[in-house]
């Protein structure tokens, strides 16, 4: 089996196509079952698993896909006049029938070419003589040289019947290929007709004798005119290969009851084996000394086709000379029906045959070959039509103009430092918690990212570099899994923003969705670079010295190790886990880690123009009230919920439940999701009036202006109903993390109204989508030093103190930030039911963070059965 196609041997492509999805689905499973078999998380076995899926697609599918490649540039050449590229057709199923087909039908079309210029030279050629001898004697005859005798005139008159012989059998051929050329059958005297073909022979006066045995009373039925036609064409083809005062014997007869045959036989050279088939065709007229232009005996072979019969070379007997050209036809032909073709126009004019052109030769370039395009004799490439050969990939031509790769050379260097900082991710991530490995995984990795783009010096940039930089130091600052995760998808999308140097929301968004798909973009130059290895001559022997050395490390240094105790002991505290499962496991992390830096490396060494991605060009309404209408019933629902809101705020609660039923907490409690989204739903309408509102006049952006200011302020207002339903909640019912969460989200998006009410009064809004970006990030940041869970843990304890509630098993679930401050405002034995004792043990220098070291300083003594039965007792009877 052939490892770069193999599937060549099956015969169905139908049943490829479902080995295809299965191995891909076997594959994808295996993977799958092997990450999770090893404690992989799914984030981490998803991406591998689809990158081994369509790794065995695209190896499956290369021999698949090959051919129709090969095929489709194969065809671009032949429109431009090279036939010489052939289809690798090495599989058995329809797309290597297909390939096969395509070589054959090249092959012909090479030939056919072959064919056209060889007439192009021989016509040349024979026109040439003629006409030059002609032109020589017409020049004699008007100096005066010569007088026009009856001598002078048959030579004149003999290079003129050759021109038209010439011309008459290239305008034969001209209705062969028309098929316009239908028979006229009539009763036919064979022996009349060779002896009127061999009569007419004679006159050419070639010096060979003519002999006829053909039986009276033969006769058949024919086209008389086309039969004559063929008879010249064989009578000519004989007198010249024949030596002068050979004979030439054309014989006829009967072959059964139904069909006779006509024989012509000369006592020239004969012809070779090699040409016998070859003489039938168009401009083959078997050898180069003839003088002909190979155009008689296609037009006999024709002519005989036509009647339902055939042409053929006889064997010369061993001990003669001579050919032997024999025709057999049927005594009364049924002609096959001929092509249809549409009606020629009645005209005046003479016809005429247009000859093809010559192709110009054009200097060869060093060392190409007569059969590419651009050597000596070979067609030249219309600049109107380009190889698909040379045109762009099919992932070039799936990004379009949207995201090209010009002139990039393989990066080599890129590709090795993106797999060990994947090897490096792999050593120091897993099995440790959050914090400095981290830190210098993400640290190297905005390090290679910033010395490959090329716009690090941009402002943008330098602020966005500041900001990741301090999303990254969360990692030693903060022990909480949920804020890094904040940090880092943030700094993902700011990263993009910052490579791709976007500006608006949309452009904003496809920078962020080019990080993942660059792992599809940079395909083609990642295949460059992994070829371009194997030429650099230290990378392959490297690759080689350090698998072999870990094989050796890891087969005697087990062996040594189970073997002594001592030395296993030692083995023990230098070399990390190296169980199966702890391979896999860094396999994936380093797999993946590295692969998302590649990508993101592939867009700083070739962004995307997503400055290109907009929003399609706004069609404001004609009339203002169009808009001003709905968005007025907008401004007047937000001012009666405002109204609402005074209302129950001075009212207080007797009025809230005497007017909806409710307590309230219930009433502060229902209000909250449906307030955020009203926000969320605000910012979008704005965005949509502003496309929508014409301002082409001041009066209409006034009016612009104060409506949509008029929002704004009225949504801020609904902000503060929603915090301050929020905080009346929290008051009831505890704090938590998730609240305050919610909190700050609220508050960012009050922020990003406060960011659109200045967008509005300038009606300039550009920087809106970085500026909300940044503000984010600094919402991230901020939370992040003042330490939410530490601030989650303070205020419940507040809240204790003051109302004696509290919730001891949420506060267990908060992380060691919490830790100090639990066990500062608490009294020890509701301090241990809340903090987890010894949270850093197993933390290494790799593995150290501010939260948890905090909280390991504490030194909180374990604690007794007493006090963790009680501790269960309190976690029942806390309130939910």
């Amino acid at each position: 089996m052939n490892a770069d196609r193999p599937l060549d041997g099956i015969r169905s492509i139908k049943v490829k196509l479902g080995l295809l999805v299965a191995v891909s689905i076997v594959v994808a499973a295996v993977v799958a079952q092997i990450g999770d078999r090893a404690g992989v998380p799914t984030w981490l076995t998803l991406p591998v698993t689809i990158v081994a899926a369509l790794g065995v697609t695209q190896w499956l599918a290369r021999g698949m896909t090959s051919p129709l490649r090969e095929m489709t540039s194969a065809a671009s050449r032949m429109a431009t006049g090279d036939y010489s590229q052939r289809v690798s057709a090495t599989s058995a199923d329809e797309v290597g029938a297909l390939a096969a087909a395509f070589n054959t039908m090249a092959a012909d079309l090479a030939d056919a070419d072959r064919q056209r210029r060889q007439l192009v030279a021989t016509v040349s050629h024979e026109l040439r003589t003629p006409l030059t001898a002609q032109q020589a004697l017409l020049e004699n005859l008007v100096d005066g040289v010569v007088r026009p005798d009856d001598a002078v005139l048959r030579t004149a008159l003999a290079q003129a019947e050759r021109l038209g012989a010439l011309v008459g059998d290239l305008l034969d051929l001209s209705r062969v290929d028309g098929g316009r050329v239908p028979l006229t059958l009539a009763r036919v005297d064979v022996r009349e007709l060779v002896e009127q073909a061999v009569a007419e022979a004679a006159v050419s006066r070639r010096g060979t004798v003519h002999v006829v045995d053909v039986p009276s009373g033969l006769r058949v039925v024919a086209d008389d005119a086309r039969l004559h036609q063929v008879l010249a064409n064989l009578l000519d083809n004989a007198d010249r290969h024949s030596p002068a005062g050979g004979t030439v014997t054309v014989s006829a007869g009967r072959e059964g009851s139904e069909r006779w045959w006509l024989l012509v036989r000369d006592e020239g050279p004969g012809v070779p084996a090699e040409s016998a088939e070859r003489i039938f065709d168009r401009f083959g007229s078997g050898d180069d000394a003839g003088g002909g232009t190979g155009i008689g005996l296609a037009i006999a072979s024709w002519v005989c086709e036509l009647h339902g019969g055939s042409i053929s070379v006889l064997e010369t007997p061993p001990g003669e000379r001579g050919a032997r050209i024999r025709a057999v036809l049927p005594l009364e032909p049924r002609p096959a029906p001929t092509p249809a073709t549409p009606a020629p126009q009645k005209t005046t004019e003479p016809p005429h045959l247009e000859e093809p052109p010559v192709p110009q030769p054009v200097p060869a370039a060093a060392g190409a070959s007569p059969a590419t395009p651009g050597a000596p004799g070979a067609p030249t490439r219309s600049t109107d039509s380009v190889p698909v050969g040379d045109r762009e990939p099919l992932i070039d031509s799936v990004f379009g103009d949207l995201w090209p790769e010009a002139g990039l050379a393989p990066q080599v260097r890129l590709l090795l430092v993106c797999v060990g900082v994947g090897v490096l991710s792999a050593i120091l991530l897993p099995y440790r918690n959050m914090g400095l490995a981290l830190l210098v995984v993400l640290l190297t990795g905005g390090a290679v990212l910033w010395r490959t783009s090329g716009r690090r010096t941009s402002r943008w940039s330098l602020v966005t570099a500041v900001v990741c930089i301090g999303l990254a130091s969360l990692a030693v600052l903060r022990a909480a899994d949920w804020l890094m995760v904040l940090a880092v998808l943030l700094g993902i999308v700011l990263t993009a923003t910052a490579l791709t140097g976007a500006t608006g929301l949309p452009s904003v968004v496809a920078g962020a969705a080019a990080w993942p798909l660059a792992a599809l973009r940079g395909l083609p130059l990642l295949g460059r670079t992994i070829g371009a290895t194997s030429r650099v001559a230290i990378v392959w022997p490297i690759v080689r010295t350090a698998a072999i050395s870990l094989v050796a490390l890891v087969v005697f240094g087990g062996l040594f190790a189970s073997g002594d105790a001592v030395f296993g002991s030692w083995a023990g505290a230098l070399v990390p886990q190296l169980a199966w499962d702890s391979l896999i496991f860094r396999f994936f992390v380093g797999f993946v880690m590295g692969g998302a830096l590649l990508a993101a490396a592939y867009v700083a060494l070739n962004p995307p123009k997503v400055q290109r991605i907009v929003a399609p060009v706004a069609r404001p309404v004609a009339r203002v009230w169009e808009w001003v209408v709905p968005f007025g019933l907008v401004v007047a629902l937000f001012v009666a919920f405002v109204v609402a809101q005074a209302a129950a705020m001075f009212g207080g609660h007797d009025y809230v439940r005497r007017t909806t039923g409710l307590t309230y907490a219930d009433y502060v409690h229902q209000g909250f999701g449906q307030l955020t989204v009203a926000t969320v739903l605000t910012l979008a309408t704005i965005a949509l009036t502003v496309r929508k509102a014409p301002q082409e006049t001041p009066r209409e952006r006034l009016v612009l202006r104060v409506l949509v200011g008029s929002l704004c302020a009225l949504t801020l207002v609904v902000v503060a109903s929603a915090l301050h339903r929020m905080d009346l909640y929290q008051q009831a019912y505890g704090f938590t993390v998730l609240r305050v969460l919610v909190d700050a989200f609220e508050l960012w998006l009050g922020l990003l109204v406060v960011l659109v009410l200045v967008a509005g009064i300038r009606l300039r809004g550009w920087w809106l989508p970085r500026a909300a970006l940044l503000s984010a990030a600094a919402f991230v940041l901020v939370g992040g030093v003042l330490n939410p869970e530490a601030w989650v843990a303070q205020h419940n304890i507040d809240r204790y103190a003051a109302t004696g509630k509290l919730d001891i098993a949420y506060l267990s679930t908060l992380g060691p930030d919490a830790a100090p401050t639990i066990v500062a405002g608490l009294p020890r034995d509701l301090a241990i039911c809340a903090v987890a004792l010894d949270p850093a043990s197993g933390d290494d220098v790799l593995a150290w963070n501010l939260g948890r070291s905090r909280a390991s300083a504490l030194g909180l003594a374990p604690a007794s059965d007493a006090e963790l039965n009680r501790c269960t007792t309190l976690e029942d009877a806390a309130p939910r």
